[in-house]
């Protein structure tokens, strides 16, 4: 506190205790009224956004200040401006949005009524080209008729070059007359039978429609239950109808799959070989197989005497069943020869019977035939 009032008092003050330098001491120096003063700063430290040092100890700021350097506002001393960082908007209201929604809606707008243009653009190119194309065909029509026209000038002006006879040139034209003729008759007859093909396409498949309409009558004349199992098995046959085609597809990669590698057989010895021992093992494993199973399958010894035994005894039954048959076949046999015999034996004695009474009738109408 001393050494403060020394230095105070060294100071030489002006009338109105303004010192000589223009400048009152701090602790007499009135406060603006836009000027805040920061309080509850700790000594030796500078003020934020200043160019201020550490307080001296007499009480004053040691460096001259500019305030220039201090920019003043109506809320009081602020700090230096910066160069802004981030985003310009920091709150996003309904207004941001909207804005935000009326350029997305123009560049919209504007893409659409482009690409509108390039529609009606492309229209119209493709209508002059459907133009061109129609008009292409019938340029191309007769640049064909005056192409055959123009091979009939150069044919007649060959002949008259090579001083070739009328005669020739006659029977050149009746050739030609008479094939065209056949042809035209050929296609006469194409026409004709494709036209009764198209008709009797258009019947069968007229055909088919009544059919599939009565299919559909009748499905709809079912009862729910029916109906629903109709249903389940027309998902079930579409089901297998994909399985088969699928299997077919296979099968015949198999097949192509098979030709390819007999052919590679076919022209390899060693494979040829290969093959065959192939074959001859497949053949050894199954007949290993089957013994396998013949062993499994045969039992004890007692086993086997009283499965012999039941064979015999069934086999012994079915052979005296048979006879039975035998003698019952032979008695029916012998009945049927006897009715026959007897049969015979009746027709025979009708037949004399018949010829006696014709020969009676012939005597009679010889003897009418002398009287007449």
């Amino acid at each position: 506190m001393a050494s403060n009032h020394k230095s105070s008092a060294a100071r030489p003050v002006s009338r109105g205790g303004v010192g000589l330098t223009g400048r009152p001491p701090s602790g007499i120096r009135p406060l603006s009224g836009n000027i805040r003063v920061a309080t509850a700063m700790p000594p030796g430290t500078a003020r934020p956004g200043s160019r201020g040092g550490p307080i001296g100890t007499g009480g004053v700021l040691s460096s001259q200040i500019k305030v220039a350097d201090r920019p003043v506002t109506q809320q009081g001393l602020t700090g230096m401006k910066t160069g802004m960082k981030g985003p310009q908007r920091q709150i996003l209201d309904k207004s941001y949005y909207l804005g935000l929604l009326r350029s997305k809606i123009s560049e919209l707008t504007t893409e659409v009524n482009k690409l509108q243009k390039e529609i009606e653009m492309y229209n119209q190119e493709n209508s002059v080209y459907l133009s061109y194309e129609k008009r292409a065909e019938t340029l191309a029509v007769e640049i064909k008729e005056f192409q055959g026209q123009l091979a009939d000038y150069n044919m007649l002006v060959d002949k008259l070059n090579t001083n070739t006879e009328m005669e020739e040139v006659m029977n050149d034209y009746n050739m030609l007359k008479a094939q065209n003729d056949r042809e035209t008759q050929s296609m006469d007859v194409i026409f004709t039978e494709r036209q009764a093909k198209e008709k009797q396409m258009r019947s069968v498949e007229e055909e088919i429609e009544q059919e599939k309409q009565a299919a559909d009558d009748i499905i709809k004349n079912m009862s729910l239950e029916n109906q629903v199992k109709y249903l389940e098995m027309k998902a079930t046959n579409e089901k297998l109808l994909q399985e088969l085609d699928t299997l077919q597809q296979q099968l015949d990669s198999q097949n192509m799959k098979k030709e390819s590698m007999e052919a590679e057989i076919a022209h390899s010895q060693v494979k040829q070989e290969a093959v065959l021992l192939h074959e001859k093992l497949y053949e050894l494993e199954s007949h290993r197989d089957q013994m396998i199973a013949e062993d499994k399958s045969i039992g004890s010894p007692m086993e086997e005497r009283e499965k012999l035994l039941k064979q015999v005894k069934d086999d012994n039954q079915e052979i005296a069943s048979m006879e039975r048959q035998l003698t019952d076949i032979k008695e029916k046999i012998n009945q049927f020869n006897e009715e026959i015999r007897q049969l015979d034996m009746d027709l025979e004695e009708h037949q004399d019977s018949t010829n006696y009474g014709w020969k009676i009738i012939e005597k009679n109408t010889e003897s009418f035939k002398k009287q007449v």
